[in-house]
């Protein structure tokens, strides 16, 4: 038997396969070619979960002519926490931000709004010193400007390696809200996958309207604690945005490639 010259080797070949060409879905476990996915706007096709997105995506999405407010704003570490410093400096490096919070003006369908959104990629979203400045700022700066105010959460809630000064900023932060809301402008809280624990407890529970897109967790603390404390036994979806809603606790549940039509409405039924 004559073998063939013209094969190249097999290891040569698979050498030649991107590492993430495919991904796994957290809701179906389909395999998905991960432009496709990104492509989708990281919701999958087989069975519609809705992946999370980093804060620039986000906002990106939602808006136009997006500026930045506070960018050098940077974290501290108060109580020299151990580990804190390579795990916040990991962080930035994976997401190319400052902190976990993104905020500034933007237009929305052309009107002008201020807009905040939270990375999970970042030490999970959670909220420090600097999350909660920029979100009070943005509050403050909005009140000046006369813009409505939409933000979008992806967080487990308060950062607790700074202690003390994350947990204020739960109420420095609803106090922001209240200011704006007396002035009659609006604000709308986008609850995205996971809106939890410290983050959920203040500023984002508060919008005039709360929307969430569809099967995001949301809560003050996970199942398991709240089992474990009451010694009871919790349906299965009692955090998911499906249950909350059905329950009156959020306002409306929309599909990421219909947010921003449906923010933009809402904008205008409140605003001309």
């Amino acid at each position: 038997m004559v073998r063939p010259t013209n094969l190249e080797p097999i290891q040569g070949r698979m050498q030649e396969i991107p590492a993430n060409l495919m991904l796994k879905c957290p809701g179906c476990g389909a395999m998905l070619v991960t432009k496709d996915y990104v492509r989708d706007l990281n919701v999958c096709a087989r069975c519609g979960h809705h992946g999370r997105m980093g804060a620039r995506a986000r906002i990106d999405l939602l808006t136009e002519n997006f500026e930045e407010w506070d960018k050098d704003l940077m974290p501290r570490d108060p109580l020299a926490f151990p580990d804190y410093l390579p795990k916040r400096s990991g962080a930035q490096i994976k997401t190319g931000e400052n902190d976990s919070m993104l905020s500034g003006a933007a237009t929305l369908n052309g009107r002008p709004i201020a807009i905040a959104a939270s990375d999970f990629a970042f030490m999970g979203g959670s909220m420090g010193s600097v999350f909660g400045e920029k979100v009070t700022r943005l509050f403050e700066r909005a009140l000046k400007e006369r813009r409505p105010v939409i933000t979008a959460t992806s967080t487990g809630g308060a950062r607790m390696q700074e202690g003390l000064m994350s947990l204020m900023q739960m109420a420095k932060t609803s106090a922001a809200v209240g200011r704006l809301r007396e002035a009659g402008l609006p604000f709308i809280s986008l609850l995205t996958d996971p809106s939890m624990a410290g983050v959920q407890a203040s500023f984002a529970s508060l919008g005039d309207l709360l929307v969430a897109e569809p099967g995001a967790m949301i809560g003050f603390t996970g199942a398991r604690v709240i089992e474990q404390n009451l010694r009871i036994k919790l349906p299965r979806d009692f955090q998911s945005a499906e249950f909350q809603m059905a329950h009156g606790q959020i306002d409306i549940i929309v599909p990421r490639t219909k947010l921003k039509e449906e923010l933009g409405q809402v904008l205008s039924l409140l605003l001309d």
